[in-house]
């Protein structure tokens, strides 16, 4: 590549090999022989080749390091515009991520108000000429101040706290089932 670097620039510069030669010291073979690349200059003979075809000695040995530069600046624009792209995307899923998760809590707050709503009851049933206030309440609730503690117990039995109108009616049918009645 050199010696056809010589040979343009000197055909540019509008020189014969012989006069080349006599500007840096060398025989017209020389410069035939740099030319077909089968000799080359020594780095002294460079300097002068470089002044006297006044180009600088990368461009005489067609080093492209303006080149090689200009592909590190772009392939690190590049690279820079992939990583921006990239945090972009990850930004955005983050955001997603987060509204996500604030839907999820706000849903949850309003799932546990609601479910926590406490539900209750309170009836009076009468057996044998005696009257009792039964209050049940789906937070575990329960109370019957004038029930006996057996009968607490049968009742407690009868009362599914997830379901209070089917807990209400449990007792109804146990109170018939005993000749009684509630209201």
């Amino acid at each position: 590549m050199l010696g056809k670097n010589i040979l343009k620039l000197r055909k540019q510069a509008g020189l014969s090999q012989e006069e080349l030669g006599e500007k840096i010291n060398v025989t017209r073979q020389t410069i035939s022989n740099w030319e077909l690349n089968e000799t080359a200059p020594n780095p002294e003979q460079l300097k002068l080749l470089s002044k006297v075809l006044d180009v600088s000695i990368d461009d005489l040995l067609n080093n492209e390091r303006k080149e090689v530069l200009a592909n590190k600046i772009s392939n690190t624009e590049k690279l820079a515009g992939i990583i921006i792209k990239i945090l972009k995307i990850f930004g955005i899923i983050f955001i997603i991520y987060f509204i996500f998760i604030i839907i999820g809590l706000i849903s949850l707050i309003l799932f546990r108000t609601k479910n926590n709503q406490e539900e209750s009851i309170s009836f009076s049933c009468s057996l044998n000429a005696e009257e009792y206030k039964i209050s049940i309440g789906s937070a575990n609730y329960f109370s019957c101040p004038t029930c006996s503690n057996e009968l607490q117990v049968k009742l407690k039995e009868l009362t599914n706290y997830q379901n209070i109108s089917a807990s209400k009616n449990n007792i109804e049918n146990y109170f018939t089932s005993l000749n009684g009645y509630c209201e």
